[in-house]
């Protein structure tokens, strides 16, 4: 087994969501390739016996366990499956240094020592284990099916390509030479600065106070991440943000690559009106594009649904956890 680090771990329930009593609830830890040791929340089916399909939840990307990816864990476990949802390296109650900085290569192995965790657990099936990613995290999650054979299905919310975003700008509006050329100096010359005064400079979460004239993604954010709703004294984009220059690998790391030779189940969901919708049908395209096993593979729209809504459901139910629960039935049989 992996040595791990002793974490300094919350045992109060600090969650955004309400606590379910049809499950229960520890901590773990794990290591992952990189000798970085992850936190993660478990959840149990109470009065679950044998073996259990197992499922291992992030996102969104800034985001913490006890958000979103919180939320999906705790319902799916309330519908049979053994669940964790872990902080990526570096953030979160995870550990790493320096803190809050992001990786394609480092965060997609927090997926694979996720996994690693659950196949080596004595209460899951190993021949019956997914994974979900929420946001920036759907595109990790992406990679990781196409890496890890061990992953029988993925389920993709509301996601995001980050190395898309971080190459070519919100909406694909900053796609030229020039433009990368631009982000390249000011990144680096951040390196610079921050080298030179021993620290990073943070780059801000989510806008606060909200600018009356926002575009409405960034609303969007404001109203879940700097609100009673889904705010958290850990997560990234409720407080003050990565490094500046913490995603910056990101712009050369082109993540999707090799969507198309997975063969496991994926399901990728998206709602109609979220301002990322269009990530989501081109990861879509681009995943069965010459792909062989387009069976296993389905895009779902989301009616009238934003982009924070498949959060927490938007106070309108907006999270298809009845297609989800079914969704993992089929493929981890």
């Amino acid at each position: 087994m992996m040595q791990t680090e002793k974490l300094n771990l919350t045992e109060e329930w600090d969650k955004t969501f309400p606590k379910s009593d049809r499950v229960n609830h520890s901590k773990v830890t794990f290591a992952n390739h990189y000798g970085i040791t992850l936190a993660a929340d478990l959840y149990m089916p109470k009065n679950a016996e044998g073996k259990l399909p197992a499922i291992a939840v992030c996102g969104p990307f800034g985001a913490v366990k006890e958000q979103c990816s919180g939320l999906y864990a705790q319902t799916m476990a309330e519908r049979g499956f053994l669940t964790i949802a872990f902080d990526p390296s570096f953030t979160g109650e995870s550990g790493g240094t320096p803190r809050y900085m992001a990786s394609p290569d480092i965060n997609t192995e927090d997926y694979q020592a996720a996994v690693d965790f659950l196949v080596t657990n004595d209460r899951v099936d190993p021949e019956r284990v997914g994974i979900i990613g929420i946001c920036g995290w759907g595109g990790l999650a992406l990679n990781a099916a196409a890496l890890d054979t061990r992953v029988k299905a993925t389920v993709v919310s509301t996601m995001y390509d980050m190395t898309r975003v971080a190459a070519k700008g919100y909406f694909d509006a900053a796609d030229s030479e020039e433009d990368r050329f631009n982000s390249r100096q000011a990144f680096n010359a951040q390196r610079t600065e921050d080298y030179r005064n021993g620290t990073y400079k943070l780059a801000g979460g989510v806008v606060d106070p909200l600018p009356e004239d926002a575009p409405f993604f960034v609303k969007d954010y404001y109203d879940y991440y700097k609100t009673k709703r889904g705010y958290h004294p850990r997560s990234l984009n409720s407080n003050n943000g990565w490094n500046v220059v913490g995603r910056m690998s990101f712009m050369n790391q082109p993540i999707l690559r090799y969507s198309n030779e997975i063969r496991s189940a994926v399901l990728i969901m998206h709602g109609e009106k979220a301002h990322s919708c269009y990530m989501g049908k081109d990861a879509y395209n681009d995943m069965i594009n010459g792909n062989k096993y387009t069976d296993n593979k389905e895009l779902l729209i989301i009616p009238d649904a934003v982009h924070t809504d498949l959060y927490d459901g938007g106070g309108k139910n907006a999270i298809p956890f009845d297609k989800l629960e079914s969704f993992f039935q089929e493929y981890l049989k």
